[in-house]
């Protein structure tokens, strides 16, 4: 006659089996997504933008910031030649920048290279297209960016629009934007980017916000970000949204 098993000793022997198909990495899909925000735009007071924007992140979504912001003496151009702390990008999921012309050099700048150049994942605001004074490169070579100033001060508003007729995950939720700073100039950018928005003025249109590969690594730039433009709840989905992409996350809201 054959013997049946305690009905203890076939729990066990069902949680075990269940334990083993799990896939290694079960449960760490809700570990919160690690963001270092890297500040040093001075004119465009980016540590106040970045400030509110981490408290944002973190409040409502699974987000873990470290905000990182460029210090020393101003130089007559108003820029900053330190960044301390640049250790947090090894950590991190994804790198924000933000900076202008940053006069930073030797192993700090370094460890920016050696991040991007690692086909890290990376979002790029405003004017970190030409964020660091000693690697003006970083916008054409990592960002596909062509940069070349912008269009003067008007009166009416710079409007940016979705570009793409087919749905992209980053412009889930993003309707048009109106900002009340300048137009930046990028026409023509990389031919592998894809252009998601554009922005218009009386003086023209330009490509305002794109992705590519660099490396491997997943990038997203917007030319958008003055302090205001921080305010607005399409620009803000914008930037959580290209966060979570760009480290081929599904965007986790709390």
């Amino acid at each position: 006659m054959e013997e049946k098993l305690p009905m203890w000793t076939s729990a066990v022997f069902l949680l075990t089996f269940l334990l083993g198909c799990a896939s290694p990495g079960a449960g760490a899909e809700n570990s919160p997504l690690k963001v270092c925000l890297i500040s040093g735009s001075n004119e465009y007071r980016s540590d106040v933008s970045l400030s509110e924007f981490q408290s944002y992140l973190e409040t409502h979504f699974n987000v873990q910031c470290t905000l990182l912001k460029a210090q020393g003496r101003l130089n007559r151009r108003g820029e900053y030649g330190e960044l301390p702390g640049l250790e947090a990008l090894d950590d991190s999921d994804v790198a924000l920048f933000f900076s202008r012309r940053i006069t930073i050099q030797g192993e700090q700048l370094e460890k920016i290279k050696k991040y991007c150049g690692a086909g890290r994942p990376i979002v790029a605001v405003r004017t970190a297209s030409h964020g660091f004074q000693n690697w003006l490169e970083f916008d054409r070579v990592v960002l596909g960016g062509n940069y070349q100033g912008h269009y003067g001060e008007t009166k009416s508003p710079a409007t940016y629009s979705p570009a793409v007729a087919q749905s992209h995950p980053l412009l889930e939720g993003v309707g048009v934007i109106q900002s009340l700073y300048t137009l930046y100039k990028n026409d023509p950018v990389a031919e592998d980017t894809q252009v998601l928005m554009t922005g218009s003025t009386v003086d023209g249109t330009q490509p305002a916000a794109w992705t590519r590969l660099h490396n491997g690594g997943r990038v997203f730039y917007t030319s958008i970000g003055g302090l205001e433009d921080f305010k607005n709840p399409s620009f803000m989905r914008l930037l959580v949204n290209a966060l979570f992409w760009t480290a081929r996350r599904e965007v986790e809201p709390k």
